[in-house]
């Protein structure tokens, strides 16, 4: 099975304002790692994804992200002293235990995107 070894696996973000979509992440502490008029590759740690420009708002409305961490909670407070939900006004949901085994909150990006940020518990 060593032939079928797989490295990574991203998924493609949409974004109905592109810049708008590229600042926001960037504030929420991600790191760009290139970008050009249609892509950018975002990084945090060893986890990444690719924001597109590319937006159909069924989709957005419908599209999700899972983030695994390591806290959560400080997580949740970095994303509050980052003033992104403000200043973007996006939605977000407090760090709750899920019946799933983890806990975690809520935070859409500016196009609709759902993010689920947690840990295991």
């Amino acid at each position: 099975m060593q032939d079928l070894a797989t490295v990574e696996i991203k998924a493609f973000v949409p974004a109905r304002d592109y810049a708008l979509s590229q600042a926001f992440y960037r504030d929420l502490g991600f790191e760009e790692g290139w970008s050009d008029s249609e892509l950018t590759y975002f990084r945090h740690g060893d986890t990444s994804f690719l924001l597109q420009n590319f937006y159909v708002k069924e989709l957005a409305g419908n599209f999700m992200m899972h983030l695994l961490v390591a806290n959560v909670d400080a997580w949740w407070a970095h994303v509050q002293a980052s003033g992104v939900i403000a200043r973007y006004g996006v939605r977000s949901v407090p760090p709750r235990d899920q019946p799933w085994r983890i806990r975690d909150f809520v935070l859409t990006d500016p196009s609709g995107v759902l993010w689920r940020i947690g840990q295991n518990l």
